[in-house]
């Protein structure tokens, strides 16, 4: 009879509960990244992943994301796990939006220019043209100013999205999640777009007065249809190595 002790320990998170990532899952990742670091969304800082399955997602090599090369390989995480040896703290927030969001493919976190320019004035993006109606009504906004790398806050900010899109981490950027990861790309370059037309508006000085979105015509606005994604990730991608 084997020993029970001998056998890993289900919460061991290096051991693997299930095949290991394709090829092209690991291109996806490295992709994504790319797009992300050279697009003017982050800077040396940030981190993307691909859920896998239920319990597994793929995260970005732990360097600056324009920097990541081909062939570079990501790590599997768990979600129900701590993080593996190497893996930036903030990944905490993947393994806590993957766990309570069965419908997210892919997580985006990004230090934009626009976003956080938006924070430091303590303002989310309102829905004032096509891409902010991806974020109607709101953007949730995270208030705290440390950088997310323990359990507790990582929770915090996983239910304060509850089923948004996107979250801005005050003044360090923001989250975005997307069914696919065209989606969740997209979504990071109109929450982007989004913050620079507030910040237009704020320095117009009519930005109280000015009209939003409703959230119905944002409902019907913002939709997926015509390869929406799919364009924005070839554009964003068109002279990646891979």
């Amino acid at each position: 009879m084997t020993d029970p002790a001998a056998q890993p320990s289900p919460w061991d998170p290096n051991l693997a509960l299930g095949p290991e990532p394709s090829a092209e899952q690991q291109r996806c990742v490295r992709q994504l990244a790319r797009a992300i670091g050279r697009s003017g969304l982050t800077g040396p800082f940030g981190h993307c992943s691909l859920r896998l399955d239920a319990q597994r997602a793929l995260v970005c090599a732990p360097k600056p994301m324009a920097s990541i090369g081909p062939g570079e390989p990501g790590t599997v995480i768990r979600f129900d796990a701590a993080l593996p040896v190497g893996v930036l703290g903030e990944v905490r927030i993947h393994q806590q939006v993957y766990a309570r969001r069965p419908e997210v493919g892919a997580i985006c976190r990004f230090i934009s220019p626009q976003i956080t320019a938006l924070a430091a004035l303590g303002r989310t993006p309102r829905p004032r043209h096509g891409f902010g109606s991806y974020f109607s009504p709101s953007v949730p906004f995270w208030p705290r100013p440390a950088l997310v790398r323990d359990e507790a806050s990582a929770t915090g900010v996983a239910e304060l999205l509850g089923d948004a899109p996107a979250l801005v981490l005050n003044v360090n950027g923001a989250v975005t999640v997307g069914r696919t990861a065209e989606q969740a790309l997209a979504l990071a370059w109109f929450l982007e777009d989004a913050a620079r037309v507030e910040l237009a508006a704020l320095a117009s000085g009519l930005a109280d007065t000015a009209p939003t979105l409703p959230p119905a015509a944002a409902q019907q606005r913002a939709t997926w249809e015509g390869r929406i994604a799919e364009r924005v990730w070839e554009y964003l991608l068109r002279d990646d190595p891979e």
